[in-house]
């Protein structure tokens, strides 16, 4: 596979997603669904960046690029996103629930996106909300729409918190999604519009600040993001 220099230069191995994308297509062949359809799709779109070397960044700059002419591989991906959320919505809810359920789905593929700027952060980040989510039900449940992927993203973390890949925007859509799928699944409309602006205010907060440097400010964040990274 192609390596790339990480965020401290060091050369790894990019994009580690393109794996996680085959596994999500054989999920699907093996377990057809709407969810999976969704991470495969989102999984291909993140290909499609990776494959761009230096597309534009951040809805700004993708926005920036549609004014010129410039229609950037983000944007297809940002459009691209929001048509298989709705899809996979439209499984499970109709009306304002439908909107609730593909709005949790794009901001989740796109928070998995905004995580991936060091080592094992978005893997991370799907962890605790999994966690938070079964905790909160008391049941394992919210796990089964993505149990078939559970397994090639616990190898992907290690591999990527031992800096020997990066996720790439093709395994950082992809997992960011399965964030989405256990939102989307499991929890109710109310739940569902809560995470909704929740993850529009981070956002937003991502667009115009470093997730990086607002993680260092709390000890918890940053002891949890730190845990095992290589120094």
């Amino acid at each position: 596979m192609p390596r790339r220099p990480n965020y401290r230069g060091r050369e790894v191995v990019s994009p580690l997603g393109a794996l996680l994308l085959l596994c999500a297509l054989a999920a699907l062949a093996a377990h057809p669904s709407r969810g999976f359809v969704f991470l495969a799709g989102v999984g291909c779109l993140g290909l499609l960046d990776d494959l761009v070397d230096g597309a534009p960044r951040g809805w700004r700059g993708h926005g920036r690029a549609l004014t010129r002419g410039e229609p950037s591989t983000g944007a297809i991906k940002a459009v691209g996103t929001l048509g298989l959320a709705m899809y996979a919505a439209a499984g499970d809810a109709g009306g304002p629930e439908l909107l609730a359920d593909a709005g949790v789905l794009t901001l989740s593929a796109h928070l998995g996106n905004l995580l991936d700027t060091r080592p094992g952060r978005t893997e991370k980040g799907f962890a605790l909300t999994a966690a938070g989510v079964c905790l909160a039900l008391w049941s394992l449940a919210p796990l089964e729409p993505v149990a078939p992927l559970l397994a090639p993203v616990a190898v992907g973390a290690w591999l990527t918190l031992r800096e020997r890949a990066m996720l790439g925007d093709s395994g950082a859509s992809l997992i960011g999604g399965m964030i989405g799928v256990v939102l989307a699944t499991a929890l109710g409309t109310a739940g569902t519009c809560v995470a909704l602006g929740a993850l529009l205010a981070i956002s937003l907060y991502g667009e115009f600040r470093s997730i990086s440097a607002a993680v260092g400010r709390v000890p918890l964040l940053s002891r949890l993001d730190s845990i095992g990274r290589v120094n």
